[in-house]
């Protein structure tokens, strides 16, 4: 237990820290109402919020990324999005209760997103969350699946990268986390496509619900 007990935990924001999908999957449906289009299912938008702003309009309307109409889609769901980041979006329970009770241990925790800051800041502050490192997806020249992002949150809370757990719901963030040499921890909880399995992908634990999680997170607390 001792051998990946963390002394830092980084997650992933959407999807794994927080539940963004009803806000996001608004922006989306309101992009299909500026077009004509009848909402999707809240579930089918939410297994895609995980692949992005491209990925929520090519659902929407069929348009693929790198043409001037797609373009145009995803700048009109963005600013929808941005008028409305933190409505409905949530800290998964119980990690809300587990970060409160972190954060008053004084142990060093962390975000590391391919969110844009400027969506991620005014939810964070909605949500009264304050990581002692924060990295988005313009912070760097490169985000995940490369490992700078997290090493760079790694020197920020003062720890080596060894000593953290990253926490994500896209096997991109348990390739990031591998390369950065952290504990790759995957959550099945998230935003994950029928088609996926996340217990397939290459991580060191596999936790289906929040609560396990936590539970395991608690444990190895303790264990430390």
């Amino acid at each position: 237990m001792s051998k990946t007990a963390p002394l830092a935990v980084l997650f992933d924001l959407d999807g794994t820290l927080v539940d963004t999908a009803p806000d996001l999957a608004r922006a989306t449906n309101a992009l299909r109402t500026h077009y004509g289009l009848a909402p999707l299912p809240y579930e089918q938008i939410r297994r895609q919020v995980s692949n992005g702003g491209s990925a929520l309009v090519t659902l929407a309307l069929a348009l693929e990324h790198g043409t001037p109409e797609h373009d145009t889609a995803r700048q009109f769901l963005l600013n929808s999005y941005a008028e409305a980041v933190a409505v409905d979006s949530r800290i998964f329970d119980p990690l809300d209760q587990w970060l409160m009770d972190w954060h008053g241990s004084q142990r060093p925790w962390g975000i590391v997103t391919n969110k844009p800051r400027i969506y991620t800041e005014p939810l964070l502050e909605a949500l009264a969350l304050a990581p002692g490192a924060l990295l988005c997806a313009d912070d760097l020249s490169v985000k995940k699946p490369h490992p700078e992002p997290l090493w760079e949150a790694a020197r920020r809370l003062g720890v080596a990268p060894s000593e953290c757990w990253y926490v994500g719901d896209h096997v991109r963030d348990m390739q990031a986390a591998k390369a950065a040499g952290m504990t790759a921890v995957a959550v099945g909880y998230g935003y994950i496509s029928e088609e996926d399995d996340y217990q397939q992908w290459p991580a060191d634990l596999w936790f289906e619900t929040c609560s396990t999680l936590v539970e395991a997170l608690r444990a190895f607390n303790l264990a430390k």
